[in-house]
C-alpha cells in the first residue's frame, strides 16, 4: 500500500494564512488582462479570436484574454497527441506518476496563488478555493501513487508449463472537457487521471474558467511533462468539442458538465465514424438533484446547519450541491425555522472579501436560469427568505429557500445549479427516502438522524452513488469518499476512488508456454 494523506484546508483564523492569501490575491492582481496563447505539441499559439474572461463578482475586471481554437488547431492539436501517445505510453509508470507528484508539490508551494485565480475566476470563497486548491493537490499526489501500484497489473493464475500475466495498458488519445464550478480540481484531476495511465490530452477547458487551466499546463510542463501529452485547446464546445468527440482517432472522453450535454456527447461517442477501429469509452459526471432527509431522532441543528452549508456553499453551484430537504412532519417547522434563520445571517458580496460567505454565480446565462427557476418557485411554494438578484455589477443571487413543495414539483425534479434549496413534508422516514429517490439523477444525498435502523433502511434504499450519515451531502475527499453518482449523474466513475484509473486504460492477457 503506497501511503497517502490528503491536503489540509488553510486556517484562515491565523492572522499569518490571511496575510498569504491576501499576497496570493495581490499576485494574481499583478498580471490581470495578459494573453494566453494555445499550447499545442508544446508551441505557444495565438490567434485573432478571444474568449474573455472576467471577474463574475465585477463584470468590468478581465482576468484574461485566452486564444480559441478552431477545427483546423484541434486537427493539429489531435496529430500532436496521437504522435506523443507513441513514447508516452511506453514511458516508464514511475517516471509518469513523478511527473504528478513534481506537480502536486509545485501547486502546493503555489497554493494561496491558484486559489486567489479560483477567486477571481471563478467567484469562489476563500475557504471554497482553497478546498478546490487542495483537492487538485490530493489527486495528483493520489493518482500519481495509484498508478505505482497497478503498474505491473494483477496476478492470474498460471498452470504446470505456462506463465500468464495480466497487465494493463494505456487507451490512447483522450479528450478531457472540464467543468468551472471545480475550475482546478476537476479540471486537474481529470486531465493527470488519463495522462498518468499513459495517455495523452486534449484539454478543452471551460470557457468562464480558462485562466486557471492554462496556468495548470503550464505546471505540468515545469514538472517534467513532454510536449504533446497535455494539448491546452480552449474552444467553442459546438465547433472544438463536437469535432474532438466524433474523431476516429478519440479514444476516450472524459467529461464533467450538466446532463443535456452530457447525454448529447455520450450519443455522439456511441457513433462509429470512418476510419474509427474502436468504441470510445465515456468517463462522464453530468449532476444531481441532491436531498438531505431529515427524521424526527435528528439532531435538529446539525439538521439546519447542514442543509445551509450544503445548500449554499459555492451559491449552490455544485453537483453535490442540497437542493431538496425533505424533513419528517413532526420536526419540518422546526428545521425550516432554522435553516431560514441561518440562511438571513450568511453575507454574499465580492469574495476578495474574506467575510463573504456567498458569491456571485458563474455567468449572466447562469443568472438567468437561476433566477427563472426562482420566478417557478414563487408558483410553487412558499418563499420564506431570499429569490432576489442584482446583476447591475457582478452576477448575484441572495440565498433562497423555498417551503411546502410538491415532490412533483419542478423545482423538487430539475437541477437549478443555484443558491435555491426546496423544503418538503414527509409523513414518515419511509415516505421521505421515496421522495429522495424520486429523481433522475443520484449524486449525493444525506441522512440526519440518531435512529440506526433508519440508517441501515437508507444505505440500502437511499439510491445515490455518494451517500452521509449526519452531515452535509457536498465535500468528497480524494481517497477517503470516492465521488461519482447513479442513473443521469453519470457513469459512476468514482473519482478520486482505487478503480478510477483502471477506466482509463484496457486489460491485456499474456499466455506463454514454458
Amino acid at each position: 500500500m503506497i501511503l497517502y494523506r490528503h491536503e489540509p484546508f488553510t486556517d484562515f483564523s491565523r492572522e499569518e494564512n490571511r496575510l498569504a492569501f491576501e499576497k496570493g490575491l495581490q499576485l494574481v492582481k499583478s498580471y490581470l488582462g495578459r494573453e494566453y496563447p494555445l499550447i499545442i505539441d508544446g508551441e505557444r499559439i495565438l490567434t485573432e479570436d478571444k474568449i474573455v474572461s472576467i471577474n463574475p463578482a465585477n463584470k468590468d475586471e478581465i482576468i484574461g484574454y485566452v486564444s480559441k481554437a478552431n477545427k483546423e488547431l484541434a486537427e493539429m492539436a489531435m496529430n500532436s497527441s496521437l504522435k506523443a501517445f507513441e513514447t508516452w505510453k511506453k514511458t516508464n509508470p514511475e517516471t509518469r506518476a513523478d511527473v504528478l507528484l513534481k506537480a502536486a508539490a509545485i501547486v502546493r508551494r503555489r497554493k494561496h496563488e491558484f486559489s486567489a485565480l479560483l477567486v477571481k475566476e471563478a467567484g469562489k470563497p476563500w475557504n471554497e478555493a482553497d478546498a478546490d486548491t487542495a483537492e487538485a493537490i490530493d489527486f495528483m499526489e493520489y493518482y500519481g501513487r495509484q498508478m505505482l501500484e497497478i503498474k505491473d497489473g494483477k496476478r492470474v493464475k498460471s498452470r504446470f508449463g505456462e506463465f500468464n500475466r495480466y497487465d494493463y495498458i494505456p487507451l490512447g488519445v483522450s479528450v478531457v472537457i472540464s467543468p468551472w464550478n471545480f475550475a482546478l480540481a476537476i479540471m486537474a484531476g481529470t486531465t493527470v487521471a488519463a495522462m498518468v495511465t499513459g495517455n495523452t490530452v486534449l484539454l478543452k477547458p471551460a470557457s468562464t474558467t480558462p485562466i486557471i487551466a492554462a496556468k495548470f499546463v503550464e505546471v505540468l510542463e515545469e514538472a517534467g511533462m513532454p510536449k504533446g501529452v497535455v494539448n491546452y485547446i480552449p474552444g467553442s464546445g459546438a465547433e472544438v468539442g463536437d469535432y474532438l468527440v466524433d474523431h476516429p482517432k478519440t479514444r476516450f472522453i472524459s467529461f464533467t458538465g450538466s446532463r443535456e450535454v452530457g447525454t448529447r456527447i455520450y450519443e455522439r461517442a456511441s457513433k462509429v465514424n470512418a476510419g474509427q477501429i474502436w468504441l470510445k469509452r465515456v468517463i462522464a459526471e453530468m449532476g444531481g438533484k441532491d436531498t438531505i432527509v431529515v427524521d424526527k431522532e435528528a439532531d435538529l441543528e446539525l439538521a439546519a446547519e447542514s442543509i445551509v452549508r450544503s445548500a449554499f456553499g459555492f451559491s449552490g453551484q455544485k453537483c453535490s450541491a442540497c437542493s431538496r430537504a425533505v424533513i419528517v412532519e413532526d420536526v419540518y417547522d422546526q428545521v425550516l425555522d432554522r435553516a431560514v434563520e441561518l440562511t438571513r445571517n450568511l453575507t454574499i458580496g465580492d469574495t476578495t472579501n474574506q467575510n463573504h460567505f456567498m458569491g456571485p454565480v458563474n455567468d449572466q446565462n447562469a443568472y438567468n436560469k437561476i433566477m427563472k427557476y426562482i420566478e417557478i418557485g414563487k408558483q410553487e411554494g412558499k418563499l420564506m427568505v431570499g429569490g432576489k438578484g442584482d446583476d447591475s455589477k457582478g452576477y448575484f443571487i441572495k440565498p433562497t429557500i423555498f417551503a411546502d413543495l410538491d415532490p412533483e414539483a419542478r423545482i423538487m425534479k430539475e437541477e437549478i445549479f443555484g443558491p435555491v434549496v426546496a423544503f418538503a413534508k414527509a409523513k414518515d422516514f419511509k415516505e421521505a427516502i421515496e421522495i429522495a429517490n424520486n429523481t433522475e439523477y443520484g449524486l449525493t444525498g444525506a441522512v440526519i438522524t440518531k435512529n440506526r435502523e433508519h440508517l441501515e433502511f437508507a444505505r440500502e434504499e437511499f439510491h445515490v452513488g455518494n451517500l452521509y450519515f449526519n452531515r452535509g451531502c457536498t465535500g468528497a475527499i480524494v481517497g477517503y469518499q470516492p465521488f461519482g453518482g447513479f442513473n443521469m449523474s453519470g457513469t459512476d466513475s468514482k473519482a478520486g476512488g482505487p478503480d478510477y484509473l483502471l477506466l482509463h486504460m484496457q486489460a491485456k492477457t499474456t499466455s506463454e508456454m514454458l
